[in-house]
């Protein structure tokens, strides 16, 4: 008998929704599907994920199958439960939104810091979807079922986005994106003394193999199995001793981008904590020194990456849109610090 064939259960998977959907990669090695999951839903253990391979609910290519299961290449790896998705579970909340742009087409939002853009894992009330769809009614469902949604930013990112009001403007705008034609601009304070005045960074994104929470840039032969290319583009505005302010343009959007690339050359973004950004990297062994970064941590607690520039065309009126959103109070601020501590070592 063949040791890894999907052994079926007696639940339809017809009755069932789908939560999770994953394909594995070209490269992906022989692994038991309770740990290959393990590395792709966030807070899940692998109790939980047994029970419900138990249950039959975990599918490999439309068949349930035991948590023992090696996931092999290009498997579709599903995970489905008798009840809908919460996150499609959506309820209208009226969120005040900072919206610096609407017409009857699309509208453009700056987000703040701490508000989760669409419903997911642990986040099923308060976010830019709840709020969204209060404002306007039948918005437009993206590829991914998500209202109005042409891309996304971090939970603790703040900026601007482009929402979709209209089947027509989400198609025209969503190409946009896929065309790499779109203009964003990103500032963030990163940790270090960037020396060059500007510079590329390339290198395939994709899952960290050993944290399923973050990702990394693959750059040998296998990148292509591992990740996807991404590039980023940036350009120092202001060194302040131990961190440099920069301002970083996307030429593609992969998730988790400018963190990781700017990880990658040493230059983590300042309290990233995801990323290691709120421990000090660089700096001196003074406790007052020490005391400085912690003020600077409770002044701005999130990472320090804003959305500040977006630009793209209208889907209508195929007039060329640019917005801008300042940089936020709190980020602000611990630029204006770090400027002073800079000030004072100097003199």
């Amino acid at each position: 008998m063949e040791q890894n064939r999907p052994e079926a259960f007696e639940t339809k998977s017809d009755d069932l929704y789908e939560h999770h959907r994953f394909v594995a990669e070209k490269g992906q090695q022989p692994l038991r599907v309770d740990k290959y999951l393990m590395n792709y839903i966030e807070k899940a253990t692998r109790s939980k994920i047994q029970k419900s391979a138990a249950s039959g609910n975990i599918y490999v290519n439309d068949v349930a199958v035991k948590s023992n299961y090696k996931v092999k290449p290009l498997d579709v790896v599903t995970v489905k439960l008798e009840h809908p998705p919460h996150e499609f579970l959506l309820v209208p909340e009226d969120i005040p939104l900072d919206i610096i742009y609407e017409d009857d087409h699309l509208l453009v939002v700056n987000k703040p810091a701490g508000m989760v853009v669409h419903p997911g894992h642990g986040n099923y009330s308060g976010t830019l979807i709840n709020a969204l769809i209060f404002h306007v009614e039948n918005l437009p469902q993206n590829s991914n079922e998500r209202p109005g949604l042409v891309h996304r930013i971090d939970k603790d990112t703040s900026g601007l986005l482009v929402v979709a009001k209209t089947e027509e403007a989400m198609t025209h705008l969503a190409k946009q994106f896929v065309d790499k034609t779109t203009e964003r601009e990103y500032v963030a304070l990163v940790w270090g003394y960037v020396d060059e005045n500007s510079g590329v960074i390339e290198g395939h994104i994709g899952r960290h193999p050993k944290n399923r929470l973050q990702n990394k840039v693959y750059l040998d032969e296998d990148a292509d199995t591992k990740g996807k290319p991404a590039i980023t583009h940036y350009e120092v505005l202001e060194r302040l001793g131990y961190v440099t302010l920069v301002k970083c343009k996307l030429e593609t959007g992969r998730t988790h981008q400018i963190r990781v690339h700017m990880k990658h050359i040493g230059h983590t973004i300042f309290n990233d904590e995801r990323y290691g950004g709120d421990k000090i990297l660089k700096g001196t062994t003074f406790t007052k020194y020490k005391q400085f970064v912690d003020n600077c941590f409770k002044i701005l607690p999130r990472q320090a990456l804003h959305a500040r520039t977006l630009g793209f065309v209208h889907p209508v009126t195929n007039e060329n849109m640019s917005f801008e959103a300042p940089i936020p109070d709190d980020i602000q601020a611990a630029i204006e610090k770090w400027r002073g501590y800079t000030k004072n070592r100097d003199n």
